[in-house]
């Protein structure tokens, strides 16, 4: 079986930060998506900031399953009515690191619930770096044609990147 992997699009935030970054008009001939995360938020009141992802605009009927590792201790966490929440480097944290996180969207095109997993990097050069694993679901069955990431609580500063891939198994 030959798998391929093939840029769909890529955006890099410019001087003044974004409030969240979508990608229209997903092609729909792929069989999974892929979304790599290169980023970092301005919010200054803590140390990390959430990056949250909708699909096709919709905010509801997302459910989550995640494992949070801080170096110190671990933790689980279950979000029943919203989507994943992936943490975020932002101001609070050492000067010009971006988290990384990966996103993979199997069967993306089907008519069954989307599933979605995700993982995910925060890096501190202090004590709060943080490490994420999630399992995700999308109750629609409507197929993906939209990716909006975006940061809870602020901006995506200047240098944030995202791409989106897509995946043929052939």
């Amino acid at each position: 079986m030959t798998i391929a992997m093939q840029p769909i699009y890529t955006q890099t935030v410019g001087s003044g930060g974004a409030a969240s970054i979508t990608f229209n008009n997903i092609p729909q001939y792929f069989t999974d998506l892929k979304v790599v995360v290169s980023g970092r938020s301005a919010r200054s009141a803590q140390q990390a900031d959430n990056l949250f992802i909708t699909f096709n605009g919709v905010t509801t009927t997302y459910s989550a399953t995640g494992l949070l590792g801080n170096g110190t201790s671990a933790s689980s966490s279950r979000f029943a009515s919203r989507y994943a929440s992936l943490a975020v480097d932002a101001a609070g944290s050492t000067a010009s690191t971006f988290s990384s996180h990966d996103i993979y969207i199997p069967n993306y095109t089907g008519s069954n619930f989307k599933s979605f997993i995700a993982d995910s990097v925060s890096e501190n050069n202090a004590s709060n770096a943080q490490s994420d694993l999630f399992a995700g679901l999308w109750r629609n069955t409507a197929a993906i044609t939209s990716i909006s990431l975006l940061p809870e609580v602020s901006t995506w500063v200047q240098y944030t990147t995202i791409s989106l891939y897509g995946i043929t198994k052939g």
